[in-house]
């Protein structure tokens, strides 16, 4: 391939329309590939709860440009490291037109198994001959069998696959195509999903051909040049807008869900001038529970999601946007783990260390750092068999309430940081195919965190479970919760419970590794809320009798929170 910042020994100059026209056209066709897999996946995990990511990489393997609403530590980089890892496999020279390569090695991309990154090359014309890059998607295939519900290293948490060709020059590796249906409890979905997922693959790199052939390869090389090249200049300029120094932050995750001790999430903010070092060095060491990453799936991910919400959304996602990105992280430690290590969980510390970075930067950004999110998963996992014998296995997560900023109330509920546009599975989907009843959805009042500007939201969900099924739950920040910065309170963290129809008797669910319920039995989750921004005392009236209004807030709350007392009719004085 000819240098990409030279033609015939000189610059090529590209037009400022080309270089727009290019620029919108890579998000547009991952875009257009998201939404087509959402319309022809097999599973809910995919079709609604979109969890999974479109990206196109260079011809290296560097990211370049993602869908706008894929999950953020897919992209970052999780698509990019598998193309690596095939290219240093294969070579380019064993790499052809019709290929399609699968991943979700440990070792390579340092998560949990089900995360499968599928990526074709493309090729310019004439004859196709040209490398210019690769389309990947990562979907989270629904089962790949493994231990349920619990692991104690990679190896019980189901099939790996390195590397390996799922097609060769356009045709199928039936051998492979054997492999993956014979070790999935699901097959029918998950076999939907890997097609859908192939067809956004072709699709995405026959779009991406059609662009670099309309105005050649040198043409489209030296604009995806330029296009990092300015995605890293706007992220340097905001780097030196901020006040040089060395900031740090401090939380703990409840547990590691194989013992009950706290894991110190510690970390540091290094500016200087330009550049931006995060540093885990005093971050938990790897665990024996399930909630381990890899360096690469871990901490460079929660590092680059973090550092893209401090540097504002406005900017694309691409590997100019992290060139200014220093991550100091020794081996060992629970995002650097070894690539042995369990990672069923493993994005469970996710949301609060990416909440710690930006709480870092509280006293240097006080304008941009919010309150801390809820921050946890809230996650509740259904599975059994059903009345023929096939199993069912569907995982539903809660959306809690983020915190509050300098401008306006927390927004919520919402997935986590690191979640990216996952979203809710509708009510009538869940009741269609689950034996549950939902028996209220609602927000949660009183979970957000007080403050001149109030925490948002979480919700309260109760499923009555209609046969026996069994149970998985995993629930953080029940002991730290959501903070509040400049003076506002603390989120309300989440609360998961279950009464036993026979008894009645309650008790806290948070952590359940194989739970058995019986028909009867009422699962109540309760999601946390955000922190608050500012001194109560300073929200005004207005806005506290609005929240009282709509029952966002409870009367008692207002009048203990925001020191205001409420009339026989509603009415909020001071």
């Amino acid at each position: 391939m000819q240098d990409r910042s030279s033609h015939n020994g000189a610059t090529l100059a590209i037009d400022p329309v080309t270089l727009e026209v290019i620029r919108h056209a890579l998000v547009s066709i991952t875009n257009q590939i998201d939404a087509n897999i959402k319309r022809t996946a097999f599973s809910a995990y995919i079709y609604e709860y979109n969890d999974f990511a479109v990206g196109l990489t260079d011809h290296d393997g560097m990211l370049v440009a993602q869908c706008t609403g894929g999950m953020p530590p897919f992209v970052a980089d999780s698509v990019g490291m598998a193309v690596r890892d095939g290219l240093a496999i294969y070579g380019r020279e064993r790499l052809h037109h019709g290929d399609v390569v699968l991943c979700n090695h440990a070792a390579v991309q340092g998560q949990h198994l089900n995360n499968t990154v599928m990526y074709t090359p493309i090729f310019a014309s004439p004859a196709r001959a040209s490398l210019v890059g690769f389309f990947a998607i990562n979907v989270h295939w629904i089962d790949i069998g493994g231990c349920v519900p619990y692991s104690t290293d990679i190896f019980m948490e189901g099939l790996q696959l390195r590397s390996i060709k799922l097609h060769s020059k356009g045709e199928p590796i039936e051998e492979v195509y054997r492999i993956i249906e014979n070790n999935t409890r699901q097959p029918i979905e998950l076999m939907g999903d890997i097609a859908a997922q192939l067809a956004g693959c072709l699709l995405g790199r026959d779009l991406t051909a059609e662009l670099v052939d309309k105005y050649g390869p040198a043409t489209f090389a030296r604009a995806v040049d330029i296009i990092l090249d300015q995605s890293e200049a706007a992220a340097r300029a905001l780097i030196r807008a901020m006040p040089d120094g060395v900031y740090s932050s401090e939380t703990f995750l409840d547990n590691d869900r194989a013992g009950d001790e706290p894991l110190p999430i510690r970390v540091k903010v290094i500016v200087a001038g330009d550049e931006m070092t995060i540093d885990y060095s005093d971050i938990a060491e790897q665990v024996k529970g399930p909630i381990n990453s890899g360096w690469f799936g871990g901490g460079q991910t929660t590092a680059r999601v973090a550092f893209k919400y401090l540097l504002g959304a406005g900017e694309m996602a691409n590997e100019g946007t992290f060139r200014p990105l220093k991550l100091a992280l020794p081996p060992g430690k629970i995002l650097s783990a070894d690539p042995t290590a369990p990672m069923g969980n493993y994005s469970t510390p996710f949301p609060t260390v990416i909440d710690a970075v930006i709480k870092a930067l509280e006293q240097a950004l006080p304008a941009r750092v919010p309150g801390g999110h809820f921050g946890t998963h809230s996650g509740v996992r259904f599975h059994g068999r059903r009345a023929d014998g096939s199993f069912f296995g569907t995982h539903d997560s809660g959306h809690g309430g983020w915190g509050a900023c300098a401008t306006h109330d927390g927004a919520g509920p919402f997935r986590t940081m690191a979640h990216g546009d996952t979203r809710i599975i509708p009510i009538e989907l869940q009741e269609t195919y689950l034996p549950v009843r939902i028996e209220e959805f609602s927000l949660r009042a009183d979970s957000g965190g007080a403050g001149r500007f109030r925490g948002g939201l979480g919700f309260r969900k109760r499923y009555r479970i209609l046969a026996p099924c069994g149970l998985q739950t995993n629930l953080d920040r029940t002991k730290f919760p959501p903070w509040g910065v400049h003076g506002g309170q603390e989120g309300r963290p989440g609360r998961f419970t279950l009464v036993e129809g026979q008894s009645g008797h309650e008790r806290a669910i948070e952590k359940e590794r194989g739970l058995k319920l019986a028909a009867g039995d009422l699962v109540c989750v309760e999601t946390g809320g955000g922190g608050g921004y500012g001194p109560p005392h300073d929200r005004t009236l207005a806005r506290i009798q609005h929240d009282l209004d709509a029952g966002y807030i409870s009367r008692a709350a207002a009048e203990r929170d925001y020191g205001v007392t409420v009339s026989a009719d509603g009415k909020v004085r001071r």
